[in-house]
């Protein structure tokens, strides 16, 4: 179903400050106090790891970025503000309630490049849920032409197991032809 691929894990040792950007509101500050470096982590990818492995392996231009959850957060951060890192963007459960929600109120950088955007979320309250759906909301309304948007709410899945569903899902749509 999808394309040969190389698949890079990443192991962190602190997914809450690699994955936050910097916050102003009092209770993300105190519930995650090491938060806000996620431009350190986005300027590692960017700058050390794939130049890494476009120049140790056989790759094409095509890049897919997976984030749940903080991971879904920095997915959208990069999205928005650094979008030709990847082609493919898989946001599952994003924490956008972080900082009051302002992420969905920045505006996306413009790109030309092809893009493929699936987003999920599963029953997960009204916050999680809600969120989800306006980030597809406002990526459909500031549509570009080479852009394919999915969204999918899982109810039968939770914050805890909704990923691996919504990435087999997001293959599915991305890459079977």
């Amino acid at each position: 179903m999808i394309p040969e691929s190389i698949v890079v894990g990443i192991v962190n040792v602190n997914r809450k400050r690699d994955f936050s950007y910097p916050s102003k509101n009092k209770l993300d500050l105190k519930e995650l106090l090491t938060s806000g470096k996620s431009g350190n982590f986005i300027q590692f990818l960017e700058k050390e790891l794939q130049p890494f492995i476009d120049s140790n392996f056989n790759t094409n231009n095509a890049k897919t970025l997976i984030g749940q959850s903080l991971g879904g957060l920095l997915a959208t951060e990069i999205l928005f503000n650094k979008p030709d890192l990847f082609d493919n963007y898989i946001i599952v459960s994003p924490s956008l309630w972080w900082n009051d929600e302002k992420i969905l109120r920045s505006n996306l950088i413009g790109y030309d490049s092809k893009k493929s955007i699936f987003i999920a979320v599963g029953k997960e309250g009204e916050v999680m849920e809600r969120t989800a759906r306006e980030l597809f909301k406002k990526l459909n309304t500031e549509k570009r032409e080479n852009t394919k948007e999915f969204f999918e709410f899982m109810e039968n899945k939770t914050h805890g197991d909704a990923l691996h569903m919504a990435v087999y899902n997001a293959f599915e749509k991305i890459f079977k032809k």
